[in-house]
This record gives C-alpha cells, structure tokens and sequence, in this order.
C-alpha cells in the first residue's frame, strides 16, 4: 500500500490546497481522489507534482508494508 500523507503536508506547508496542485500539475480531480485513498498512480504524474513542488518522490509518498 502507499501513502500520500508526506504530500498532504507539504501542501499545507507550502500553504497550498489541493485545487493549486491540480492548476499547477494538470491532474484531475479522479487523480485527487486516487491519492487520497492510497491508490496507485502512474510515475508520469508523480513526476509532474514532484516537478510544480520542487521535491523527490520520497518527499510526498511512503510505501506501506503489506500484512
């Protein structure tokens, strides 16, 4: 499983909402959702939010053992 928590308070760090990082990564609200719930997004979009932040990957996700 994969957390999106580290992303969530970047956001809020770099005092942004989640409508900025859709105007400023192109994602769509489905991708939004996707990330809220832990799912599995594709490397391109990744990359996109890593690039409008100025972050890694591991700056915005964790990945989650399985049990």
């Amino acid at each position: 499983m994969v957390s999106y928590k580290k992303l969530w308070k970047l956001l809020i760090d770099k005092d942004m909402k989640k409508q900025d990082l859709m105007a400023v990564t192109g994602i769509s609200t489905a991708t939004v959702r996707k990330l809220n719930k832990g799912k599995n997004i594709n490397t391109d979009i990744l990359v996109r939010i890593c690039s409008a932040l100025k972050c890694n990957v591991s700056d915005i996700m964790d990945i989650l053992p399985t049990v």
